[in-house]
């Protein structure tokens, strides 16, 4: 099998140091992937730093033609991406698909952001001291970006850090995940293809020890990291005086009123529980429904998750397949087991079959469960009833994590008390927290991170801002 390079600054490289990728579902091998070292680490820096100039200068005409031949050269290569996805990360093709289609848009948005880059005219005379005097605050480029991706949207999310580095004018080095590097590769060559400088980009898929350099070299100006609570604010601890954007967790949580379309409601809740198996940072974990209509909704959202098509990713029917890794499985094995063991009650699912976990709806649980209290980051999903409204919002946020949430009303009065009570990034009304565009600012508070991804929000956090004074002619 052909061993796949790395992306040194442009220079794709086979290495002699590889690893195997495997495919999830039929634990295939699928590719034979160079696994950077000290040294390939080090030249990537150099080459950025090399570069830093000539991407900081470099005007928004040309910076958004490069994002939109990006965009341009992902659309063309759609099938053979999504293919990629299904293989590497068990993405159904219809996900997979949909996750090419997003990255497009990323870097369609940026392409546009990038001529609005942030500047203001300041008055100065608001005192005495400041008469005779006016302020210019423009934005620079903070430097060297490092940006480590995870499994789960392994194009989506990359292009979500590589894109506003672009736009924003800094270079970037990017870790993607060992599970899932194959398609942040063919990225990369998309983007050299599209114009963009030598060092601007490097992908370099590497083990953690040296992934560890990404947090704490002081050469790297900002670290941008999607991935588990535990890891990234141990991250945070050791970067240093960079900054950190840190997109972490949740256990999302969606209330049904009374006065929500209730097929509606099911129908999209479905697609928030089990889209990818679960394996979604807004992933709908936990529903509450008013006693009035709970026991329908259940019966609803049952009789739809038994239609769900489980089989080969690559089957453009397939609605779920395998998780990433059988360590992954055998863990939501383990929590459901233990809820049921304290009390809950399996609604459907429950098991795993062909080395897939079925989609899986629990009752009766309680808040101290793994079920409810962690990420299961899984095909699971708990529905509870309740009484009053405001009840509902003390158990989503009855949670450490706040990354959004989903209430379905045509109440204003819920509507506002929803919005001023969650303590979530984002409330999603009549849909699910898993609800997400790529311009919307996307991130939450709590255990769930720091600072906002969402391309505009993401180009803010790499620059700096800077103020010119100077006296009035």
């Amino acid at each position: 099998m052909n061993t796949k390079p790395i992306c040194i600054g442009g220079d794709f490289r086979i290495l002699s140091n590889t690893f195997e990728v495997i495919n999830p579902y039929n634990k295939e091998q699928i590719a034979c992937c160079s696994l950077a070292g000290q040294q390939e680490l080090e030249e990537a820096i150099a080459l950025a730093q090399k570069v830093e100039n000539e991407m900081a200068n470099m005007p928004s005409h040309k910076k958004s033609s490069i994002l939109n031949s990006i965009a341009e050269g992902l659309t063309k290569k759609r099938e053979e991406l999504a293919k990629l996805l299904a293989q590497e990360a068990a993405k159904p093709m219809k996900y997979a698909l949909g996750e090419v289609d997003r990255a497009v848009q990323v870097y369609l948005i940026a392409a546009e952001e990038c001529k609005r880059l942030p500047s203001e005219y300041m008055q100065l005379d608001w005192t005495p001291a400041g008469e005779g005097k006016e302020g210019l605050v423009k934005y620079f480029p903070v430097g060297l970006v490092s940006g480590i991706s995870p499994f789960n949207f392994p194009l989506n999310l990359t292009s979500h850090k590589i894109a506003p580095a672009i736009a924003s004018g800094c270079p970037i080095i990017l870790k993607p995940a060992r599970s899932t590097p194959l398609s942040a590769l063919e990225l990369s060559k998309i983007a050299y293809a599209a114009g963009l400088p030598k060092g601007a980009l490097s992908v370099l898929p590497m083990d953690r020890v040296l992934g560890n350099q990404l947090v704490t070299d002081e050469r790297f100006k900002l670290l941008t990291f999607t991935g588990s609570p535990m890891v990234g604010w141990k991250m945070k601890e050791k970067a240093g005086k960079k900054k950190v954007v840190l997109e972490l967790g949740g256990n999302a949580g969606a209330i049904v009123t009374p006065t929500a379309n209730l097929k509606t409601a099911a129908a999209k809740c479905l697609v928030g529980a089990f889209s990818y198996s679960g394996q979604v940072c807004i992933h709908t974990q936990r529903i509450y429904v008013h006693q009035s209509i709970f026991l329908q909704f259940v019966d609803m959202l049952s009789n739809l998750t038994s239609r769900l098509k489980i089989g080969n990713p690559l089957d453009a029917e397939t609605d779920i397949s395998s998780m990433i890794d059988e360590e992954n499985t055998q863990r939501i094995d383990e929590w459901v087991k233990e809820a049921i063991d304290n009390g809950a009650r399996l609604i459907t699912g429950g098991k795993i079959v062909s080395g897939v976990y079925l989609p899986t709806i629990l009752t009766n649980t309680d808040s101290s469960m793994r079920v409810c209290k962690n990420e299961v980051f899984g095909p699971v999903v708990v529905v509870e009833p309740y009484e009053n409204f405001s009840d509902a919002i003390k158990e989503v946020n009855n949670s450490p994590f706040g990354l959004q949430a989903g209430v379905f009303t045509n109440s204003i009065s819920e509507e506002h008390e929803a919005f001023n009570e969650l303590r979530v990034g984002g409330v999603i009304i009549n849909d699910t927290p898993t609800f997400r565009v790529d311009q919307m600012p996307y991130g939450g508070v709590k255990e769930s991170g720091l600072g906002r991804e969402g391309v505009k929000y993401a180009i803010h956090d790499m620059l700096e801002p800077k103020i010119l004074v100077r006296s009035i002619p």
